[in-house]
């Protein structure tokens, strides 16, 4: 009787800590990678958190965090994560660019939270590619490595083995999408609903950066749209539909639901549409014509 063949190990992820950093981003790779989920069925991550010496970390708010791991775990494992640098102003230390540098040539996928880019930059890993940090600082990434290609717009970008994403929150966003990448949507969207959040934020960082938007009657009248929409997603539903329960022209409706929002109704639409449609796709056999037919994704 031949043996049982060896299920395929773990795929591994570590995570750089840091003195002074926030535990925020941390905690969101630990809650996606370092967690178990025996429900699910599948050999799940093995993470490792690294830090630049092996010992105590202090984080925000006095509190201490202490790893055995540095930077050779770091650069081994097949994910590498490096969430917000303590400083955008000051390089990364030559240690730190050379383990990135060396798992990035390993084969390794490298992904930065916030303005984690920022030691991606430095590691040269950013220079010719598109990438993205949180919008406060993609000017200065964008002087201090003239080599990159930076767009403020989304909240993460996949280069392939080189991913980034915006402000911290953004993170948990770009952690998902490497679920989905390595599992599947269904898998994915079990951890989304596990955490309440949404498995996709439709939208880039537009609708969050300061430039206030005054709550008025035109805000009002977009939310009641929406609204709207939200209870009558069966229905065909275009931008002219949409302006008249704003009580809007279609061009001044288009402008201030995209200032609002940060997206486009449409776009928003069909993303409301593909939520609704989930718990039919996962939990039953109907076939796919039929759900969008439902869904109203094929009607004009």
């Amino acid at each position: 009787m031949s043996p049982a063949p060896a299920s395929p190990p773990a795929p591994t992820v570590s995570v750089l800590a840091y003195q002074g950093m926030s535990a925020f981003e941390t905690g969101i790779v630990t809650e996606v990678f370092g967690l178990v989920w025996p429900e699910l069925e599948v050999r799940w991550y093995e993470l490792t958190i690294c830090a630049e010496r092996p010992g105590s970390v202090g984080v925000v708010g006095g509190a201490t965090l202490s790893t055995p791991h540095g930077l050779d775990e770091l650069a081994a494992a097949r994910t590498v994560i490096i969430p917000s640098v303590s400083d955008v102003t000051v390089d990364p230390s030559p240690d730190l660019v050379a383990a990135l540098r060396v798992a990035h040539q390993r084969g390794a996928r490298v992904v930065s939270i916030c303005t984690g880019a920022f030691a991606l930059a430095a590691a040269g890993l950013l220079d010719g590619r598109r990438a993205t940090t949180h919008w406060r600082y993609a000017d200065l990434l964008r002087r201090r490595y003239p080599a990159v290609e930076v767009d403020a717009g989304p909240l993460y970008i996949d280069d392939h083995d080189v991913l980034t994403s915006a402000g911290c929150a953004a993170g948990l966003d770009l952690c998902l999408h490497l679920v989905r990448k390595d599992f599947g949507a269904s898998i994915a969207n079990a951890i989304a609903r596990r955490l309440v959040i949404p498995p996709h934020r439709d939208g880039g960082q537009a609708q969050y950066i300061e430039t206030p938007v005054t709550a008025g009657p035109d805000d009002d009248r977009i939310a009641g749209s929406m609204t709207w929409a939200m209870n009558n997603l069966t229905e065909p539903i275009t931008v002219r539909t949409l302006a008249r329960q704003a009580s809007m022209s279609a061009r001044t409706y288009l402008r201030h639901f995209a200032r609002c929002t940060g997206t486009s109704p449409i776009r928003w639409l069909i993303a409301q549409r593909v939520q609704a449609s989930l718990t039919l796709l996962e939990t039953t056999n109907t076939p796919i014509e039929e759900i969008a037919t439902r869904w109203g994704s094929r009607r004009r």
